[in-house]
């Protein structure tokens, strides 16, 4: 492990791995705060793609995190040795949005809200540095040791400024009806991803299903919204009318990321329910 990583940090237990490394608990030996260490094992990056994939998550998480400090992870110190690259981020607990929802079924309004209000702010944030996050789902949507919601998982981020994206990227229920007929897209996917969560966290159920990959991709192409009254009896026509705003196929009358966060359900979103009441 990098000199520099043990010399500046105090490496604890594992909390976590997946394809190309382990996740560490770890303390600064300067301050005693706790963080995260993502060790990235280098030989598993048989691919030279996976390598540049990995390196331009991290300049982009980095530009995200300048641009919404208070709602994207921060990646506070990279470390590289012969075997290992060293990512230091925040500590996040264990459960995602998605592990929440799956848990407590629907949220009030109010505790929606309360994630859904910073998501877009890191989006918005995300979008004034000319980065698209495409990948927005509750899965990378992590709570930091306050319970706040942070914004993770930079891998499939890209540069939008002065051109339009291609390539399918993204997860079957999230992902917007242009990226799946393969054109030619903009930021915009991440608002149309937005508002998908900000439907499941209301409905406890995606807008847009089926029992596999082409069923969801053909349900996402139809565009078909529904708020069946059974889900969505309590649920405010404001709420309703966002929704519909976020998932409009039209892209050109999609809001953008600003006009979100313009939203009157956003401006007047009650902040009386706490996001750890969620935990």
């Amino acid at each position: 492990m990098s000199e520099g990583l043990k010399r500046d940090y105090q490496i604890g237990e594992e909390i976590g791995r997946g394809r190309f490394g382990r996740v560490y608990h770890c303390l600064s030996s300067v301050t005693g705060e706790a963080f995260a260490v993502k060790s990235i094992e280098k030989r598993a990056l048989t691919d030279p793609i996976d390598r540049e994939c990995l390196e331009k998550e991290a300049k982009l998480t980095q530009i995200a995190a300048s641009a919404s400090p208070d709602n994207v992870v921060q990646i506070h110190a990279v470390y590289e040795d012969e075997d290992d690259l060293h990512i230091v981020l925040d500590l996040c607990q264990p459960s995602d949005l998605f592990d929440r929802i799956s848990l407590h079924g629907p949220f009030p309004e109010a505790a929606a809200a309360a994630v859904f209000v910073p998501l877009m702010e890191a989006i918005a944030g995300c979008h004034r540095w000319g980065v698209a996050h495409r990948d927005v789902k509750p899965d990378n949507v992590l709570f930091d040791s306050r319970g706040r919601p942070r914004l993770s998982d930079f891998g499939s981020a890209d540069f939008f400024a002065g051109g339009a994206m291609s390539g399918i990227v993204g997860t079957p229920y999230y992902v917007a009806p242009e990226v799946v007929a393969g054109r030619d897209y903009d930021e915009k996917v991440d608002v149309w991803s937005a508002g998908v969560v900000l439907y499941l966290m209301l409905a406890g159920f995606p807008p847009f299903d089926g029992d596999s990959a082409v069923e969801i991709f053909d349900s996402v192409l139809r565009a078909n919204l529904r708020f069946p009254v059974r889900a969505f009896r309590g649920v405010s026509t404001a709420a309703k009318d966002l929704i519909r705003r976020m998932l409009c196929k039209d892209v050109s009358r999609r809001l953008s990321a600003e006009q979100v966060l313009m939203h009157p359900w956003v401006l007047n979103a009650e902040e009386s329910v706490s996001v750890a009441d969620l935990a």
